[in-house]
């Protein structure tokens, strides 16, 4: 077995790679329909219900400043929208527009057929199995939080 340092070195930088692939497949499925990967991360974030901009922060485990950056972006150029938030009267909710998620949805083909040929070449079981490995890794280092 590995030394636990070794371990946490290993995992860390296994996930830095992990990012950069995940966010160049993102910038190359994105693309199509006019967004960035970080466009299409702050919107997939607000798809199912609207969100204060903390919210999606929290959610995809980025700074605040840089959500709003994009929310902002996303705003200006019709494919989000800012809603009053009942919650908290100066944190609004953002919202995609009907502009948003059509550029969302034109994303889907090309998303589908990436996990597909992904799901060739990495068996489903072994992915999922993967999947919760990495949510459990996830889980155990936000318990780490505030702790020295």
């Amino acid at each position: 077995m590995r030394d636990h340092q070794d371990l946490l070195s290993a995992s860390a930088l296994t996930a830095f790679r992990l990012n950069g692939q995940f966010l160049a497949l993102a910038e190359r499925l994105a693309a199509p329909a006019e967004l960035t990967a970080t466009r299409w991360q702050v919107l997939g974030a607000v798809l199912d219900e609207p969100l204060p901009v903390a919210g999606i922060a929290r959610a995809m485990g980025i700074t605040r400043q840089s959500v709003q950056r994009t929310a902002d972006l996303l705003v200006a150029d019709g494919l989000a929208e800012y809603r009053d938030n009942p919650a908290h009267r100066r944190a609004k909710l953002v919202a995609p527009t009907a502009a948003g998620l059509a550029a969302v949805r034109a994303i889907n083909p090309g998303h589908r057929e990436a996990a597909d040929r992904l799901a060739t070449v990495l068996d489903p079981a072994r992915w999922e199995q993967a999947l919760h490995a990495l949510r459990d890794l996830s889980a155990a280092l936000d318990t780490l939080d505030g702790q020295h």
